[in-house]
């Protein structure tokens, strides 16, 4: 099991990743348009600067659902492959036999 505060953080990087991706979208959209002045586009981009960095989606790290490992994460499941080897070991995701020879 991971740190419940790197999880907690994580979780807070999601939150703040979803709040403020429109406005981001907008000023990004806006500093990379050729049709503005060098101005507009220069004070977009000092506006994108003053936005936590925590707001960026490439700050936000892929977590087990089940455990909250960051590594060997797959995400079409959304869980680590500990956890998938453990619940499916189990019999709890169907379609999935471990095997053992």
């Amino acid at each position: 099991m991971a740190k419940k505060s790197a999880i907690e953080k994580n979780k807070k990087r999601e939150m703040l990743v979803a709040r403020y991706a429109a406005r981001r979208e907008k000023l990004k959209a806006a500093a990379m348009d050729e049709n503005l002045s060098l101005e507009e586009r220069y004070k977009a981009r000092l506006k994108l600067a003053e936005l936590p960095r925590n707001s960026a989606p490439g700050r936000v790290r892929n977590r087990c659902e089940v455990s909250g490992r960051p590594r060997a994460y797959y995400r079409k499941l959304k869980m680590s492959r500990i956890a998938l080897r453990e619940l499916g070991s189990q019999g709890q995701i169907p379609g999935l036999v471990k095997s053992s020879w």
